[in-house]
């Protein structure tokens, strides 16, 4: 329809016509289909595999899976902002690439003052994200270069957001469960702390709610039994390998 209009007006131009009729039609909006989150069990399987490889990214997708977490959130998280004995920690930076240069950028909504509680699952894959990075900072010895953040490469440097999609769509693959955007994670978060038997005040914390009549509303989702026993059982075996 564009070519349509930008012809006939040429036309008009050339004086071959006197009038652009396509200039009355309206072009249909297209709207972007809305991907449904991942079930309970999608995202027990795709953590499982993430794990089960010993994916360096493993505790990435557990905070953005269980507390919501946005990329940049997740990928700017350092390590002061995190409270390892008092199971909580705060959402103080993002990451974020301007340009030719990784940014870290304070986080300024009201939203995130208060420190967000620990669920075990992100408890125990924190522990285990400290243990990685600590035999990674051993390793490269002089050539680590120390920024703080929770999350870095084998040398110690920011991971790039504009990269990371690429890296969960290709463990979205490896797992074989159905594909969803990064951004469509955070609708799974309810559901699974539901699954973990997470209490709803600490999942109205959790999801940053203003109340708990909002936090109940998407808290009632039935999941099948069993699969909250995997996930739980999930949880579990993360805590004895980062105690």
């Amino acid at each position: 329809m564009k070519i349509l209009r930008s012809l006939l007006s040429n036309a008009i131009t050339e004086e071959v016509i006197a009038k652009n009729v396509a200039t009355a039609l309206r072009l249909p909006v297209l709207r972007r289909r809305k991907s449904k989150a991942w079930s309970v069990e999608e995202a027990r399987l795709f953590l499982e595999n993430a794990r089960n490889e010993a994916d360096p990214l493993y505790a990435v997708y557990v905070l953005i899976l269980v507390l919501g977490l946005r990329k940049g959130e997740v990928l700017g998280l350092d390590w002061k902002y995190v409270d390892l004995d008092a199971g909580e920690l705060y959402v103080g930076e993002q990451l974020q690439r301007v340009r030719n240069c990784l940014l870290r950028r304070a986080v300024k909504t009201d939203d995130f003052e208060a420190p967000i509680p620990l669920p075990g699952i992100c408890l125990a894959a924190l522990k285990l994200r400290k243990q990685q990075q600590d035999s990674d900072r051993q390793e490269a010895a002089v050539q680590w270069q120390e920024t703080g953040l929770v999350f870095t490469s084998p040398l110690g440097k920011a991971l790039d957001p504009t990269k990371f999609n690429g890296r969960f769509d290709a463990r979205v693959a490896k797992a074989g469960v159905r594909r969803i955007t990064v951004h469509g994670t955070r609708g799974t978060c309810a559901t699974l702390l539901a699954a973990l038997n997470v209490h709803p005040r600490v999942a109205m914390r959790v999801l940053r709610h203003s109340n708990i009549k909002m936090t109940m509303e998407v808290y009632t989702d039935a999941t099948d039994e069993a699969t909250c026993e995997a996930l739980k059982k999930l949880s579990s075996a993360l805590d004895q390998r980062g105690s």
